[in-house]
């Protein structure tokens, strides 16, 4: 029996700086298409869980080590990547440190998550309107 054809999985982090006020987040510029501004995060390789991934591409895009905290959700709309049909675990994790655009992030910034006026890349425009709305009401609300 042959397998099916299954979209790829990536883990993406929404990394809060809990030490500085009002909690602002950190997002790369990436440095490959598609370019815009991101939530760090990646594809999970063979071998590893969702969450091991979350952690390794935060690490590797940013330099941090980062605590994951909760899952926001996962968005896999066939049309939030050109390259391909993806489902992505966004959790929301911490972490403290400086961090520092590595790997294949161009840049990196801390921004206030309410207030985010750069292009974004995929659909993580609508993840951090997720991301706001559960900072205002401590709910998730499961994406369709």
């Amino acid at each position: 029996m042959s397998r099916p054809v299954t979209p790829q999985i990536t883990a993406d982090v929404i990394i809060e700086m809990p030490l500085i006020d009002d909690r602002p987040i950190i997002l790369i510029e990436r440095k490959y298409e598609p370019y815009g501004w991101a939530i760090p995060g990646g594809f999970v390789e063979v071998g590893e869980t969702i969450a091991s991934a979350a952690r390794r591409e935060a690490l590797e895009e940013t330099t941090l080590e980062v605590d994951l905290d909760i899952l926001l959700g996962i968005y896999s709309d066939p049309e939030r990547d050109f390259r391909g049909h993806t489902a992505c675990a966004v959790f929301i994790g911490n972490a403290t440190g400086k961090p520092v655009a590595a790997d294949d992030a161009k840049d990196i910034a801390v921004f206030d998550p309410f207030d985010i006026d750069v292009e974004l890349a995929f659909d993580h425009r609508q993840i951090l309107l997720d991301y706001c709305d559960y900072r205002r009401s401590g709910t998730i609300k499961l994406p369709l």
